[in-house]
């Protein structure tokens, strides 16, 4: 038998569910210390995301896509970009997006229902969150090419889900990367589910990672719950993309310990046992654990920090709720420099039901 070509997917996993050594540890990463300030990010992010979803239980906030569980994938996939590298996210980074210098106060007034949180602070070259499915992909293909064409040593980083990756977006950006190889880092953060579809319905595929292999590009299956795999995976595919060597793809093994968006209940499709056994691969215990062992740790360190997110994340909660909401026509005047007579009567309309009250 003639093969005309195999392949294989690395998985990388440095730090188990457990908090103890699950294969030697890359070079940059053998000082414990240097994971010390993105641990404390991650709990930055978690405490942000408690408050969110009490917001929008209290009715003080729209639906909103909670980051539960994602937190070492999305620091980790932010830490690893420079100010100059473009993100195209979905609706759900935000944890890659603070670390690039977004304001959780944005990000409420986004779910709030105010597009002013789409003109976030960090790189104003960065793309606005992104609620179709997948489409962002496209976005950040458009990105790479323009920089191999200015010959900038930049990376656009995009990320879809389990269920986006399925998606012709996702396909069309993968095979563009590979067939300019463009410097273009496709992350696949496969937390399971696509809402109430699960990973074994979604696709034949035996990892997500492979999917980029039709088109070219590296490809690598990380444990996302492991910051330092994170880390280290976005590392490889960053560099690579920098020399020149084209695009990859970088599936993220998670769990979405909350519901899909607080519209959502999760409890109508998946098991509690699937539930509880996906919390014991929690990226936060893990990570505590090893820096605990090496003494940079502490129980009372942990308390004071949480209450110093909590300090810090109610000044953005307060933020956000004394930003004055915009008048009403404000959703036509952006539209078009020369509105149609029939958008122009819907304005009338708007303002007049308004002033009615």
């Amino acid at each position: 038998m003639t093969v005309a070509a195999t392949f294989e997917i690395e998985y990388l996993q440095y730090l188990g569910p457990d908090g103890k050594l699950a294969a030697e540890l890359p070079h940059a990463f053998r000082d414990a210390q240097v994971l010390l300030p993105l641990f404390k990010q991650m709990l930055y992010v978690r405490t942000f995301d408690t408050k969110a979803i009490a917001l929008q239980r209290t009715g003080k906030l729209g639906t909103y896509a909670s980051s539960l569980g994602h937190e070492a994938t999305h620091v980790g996939i932010g830490a690893s970009m420079r100010p100059e590298d473009v993100f195209a996210p979905s609706y759900r980074e935000y944890g890659a997006q603070i670390v690039r210098g977004v304001k959780p106060r944005e990000i409420l007034l986004y779910w709030g229902g105010d597009e002013r949180g789409n003109d976030f602070s960090g790189p104003k070259h960065d793309y606005s969150w992104c609620v179709p499915i997948a489409t962002q992909c496209l976005h950040a293909a458009g990105a790479a090419l323009a920089f191999k064409l200015r010959k900038e040593p930049r990376v656009a980083v995009t990320c879809c889900g389990d269920g986006g990756s399925s998606k012709t977006d996702t396909y069309a950006a993968i095979n563009s990367a590979g067939a300019y190889k463009l410097p273009f880092v496709q992350c696949i953060i496969n937390n399971g589910w696509a809402i109430s579809v699960p990973r074994s319905a979604q696709t034949g595929a035996k990892t997500l990672a492979q999917k980029g292999i039709a088109g070219g590009l590296h490809c690598l299956q990380v444990d996302g719950n492991d910051l330092v795999a994170v880390m280290e995976g976005m590392r490889r595919a960053m560099e690579h993309a920098r020399k020149g060597e084209g695009g990859s793809v970088i599936e993220f093994m998670t769990y979405r310990l909350h519901d899909h968006t607080t519209a959502d209940d999760a409890r109508r499709y998946r098991g509690e046992q699937e539930v509880k056994d996906a919390w014991a691969r929690d990226p936060i215990p893990r990570l505590r654990t090893w820096l605990t062992s090496h003494k940079l740790w502490s129980e009372k360190q942990e308390a004071a920090w949480v209450e110093e997110c909590g300090k810090q994340v109610d000044v953005e909660i307060n933020a956000y709720l004394e930003t004055p909401v915009q008048p009403v026509e404000a959703m036509f005047d952006y539209l078009y420099a020369d509105p149609p007579p029939d958008l122009l009567e819907q304005r009338a309309a708007a303002i007049a039901l308004e002033k009615r009250a």
